[in-house]
């Protein structure tokens, strides 16, 4: 739900991608499915969900570098 949230708020235009709660939505969605993933392990799913993981943390941190 996490991910629906932040996806539909950008789309709506309700929230901004360059700002913090957004990123913050994707990757504690994507940890939540990428430990799914792993039970029983599902190799494409478990790729997606990480990598989502990794490149919503690394926005986080180039948003806080700016600030």
């Amino acid at each position: 739900m996490l991910i629906l949230v932040g996806y539909v708020g950008h789309q709506m235009k309700w929230m901004d991608s360059r700002k913090a709660w957004y990123n913050i939505l994707n990757a504690a969605g994507s940890a939540i499915l990428a430990y799914i993933a792993f039970r029983p392990f599902q190799a494409g799913f478990v790729v997606m969900e990480v990598t989502w993981v990794l490149v919503s943390v690394y926005a986080l941190f180039r948003l806080e570098k700016r600030a």
